[in-house]
């Protein structure tokens, strides 16, 4: 909650976030979560966006001659946070790999994994490159002295970093380049009020991908775009039917926003972020596509894609 509270505030930060307890955990921020995970299907799609935006921003620097993402406003960071990271590996073992990807070739095109789990074995990680890349670690209280050595690692214990012994809720310590010494800290405590507080305040403030990155996302999603038939209506997707790396414009994006929003609907101001449109012409896609059948108003300002089996 602190890190999501601090990142939220920046204006140069995109956040998605993975929580596989059905949103439990980072459902109350999602109103400043651009894309949130709840399911392993959401997930594995949303890890294969990251790793296309990833590839694009680097053959954009590569064209530029430039070799690290400059951030600003205009061109955001990604930062993507996953709640007990070994639920992940367990229930979508496919998406490994693209963790392993993001880990070793994201910080120079600024796309950031923060992973959250309670015992960051080699095997809950997911048996590959994740956690010997991240080189910034927090640990919080243990219960057994050689876990010490697990979550900071080897030979951290006998160094003086204690945190068996670390004695309140919130204390923690940091290894990270920098912080080579250990000095315990301990983290605010936000409660849930101050969470729905926070959220709200900066959620009408929250910045949306760059266009390229936008446009790589776009590509690599699998959900199907409808075509408009001679009438002018859109036919039924086709679950065969693949996006094709040319579908880019603004339609494609909002279509693909429905197919991939929750079971409880995308806002409004989600789509806009997500398609650059306004909100009339929103509306408009909007009454089309629920006349053709094809998505529908889950509550006030919100919708997705009807399902279809």
């Amino acid at each position: 909650n602190v890190l999501m509270g601090n990142l939220v505030a920046c204006r140069d930060v995109v956040i998605w976030g993975i929580d596989l307890k059905k949103g439990m955990e980072l459902g109350p921020w999602a109103s400043c979560i651009d894309r949130l995970a709840t399911t392993p299907e959401q997930a594995v799609v949303l890890l294969r966006d990251a790793v296309a935006i990833l590839q694009a921003r680097a053959e954009l620097l590569a064209a530029m001659g430039r070799r690290v993402w400059e951030i600003s406003p205009e061109m955001p960071a990604l930062v993507i946070i996953i709640d007990e990271y070994a639920e992940l590996a367990d229930e979508a073992p496919d998406a490994m790999s693209d963790t392993d990807s993001i880990a070793r070739l994201g910080r120079a095109v600024a796309v950031t994994l923060i992973a959250a789990t309670q015992r960051p074995t080699q095997k809950a990680m997911g048996q590959g490159a994740v956690r010997s890349q991240m080189d910034l670690r927090i640990c919080f209280r243990v219960r057994e002295p050689r876990d010490v050595d697990l979550i900071l690692g080897q030979g951290m214990l006998r160094a003086g970093w204690d945190a068996h012994n670390l004695n309140a809720p919130g204390k923690f310590l940091v290894s990270a380049p920098g912080h080579d010494r250990p000095k315990r800290a301990r983290a605010y405590l936000l409660t849930d009020q101050v969470v729905t507080d926070t959220a709200s305040h900066y959620a009408g403030n929250r910045p949306g991908l760059d266009q390229e990155s936008q446009r790589a996302a776009i590509a690599a999603s699998p959900h199907p775009i409808p075509k408009a038939n001679s009438e002018g209506n859109y036919d039924s997707p086709d679950a065969d039917q693949p996006v094709s790396a040319g579908a880019t414009t603004a339609e494609d994006a909002l279509w693909i926003g429905l197919c991939m929003a929750p079971d409880e609907g995308t806002e409004i101001g989600d789509l806009m972020r997500i398609t650059g449109m306004t909100k009339p012409t929103i509306y408009r896609h909007l009454r089309e596509h629920v006349k053709a059948g094809h998505v529908i108003q889950v509550s006030r300002g919100r919708w997705r894609a009807r399902t279809t089996k």
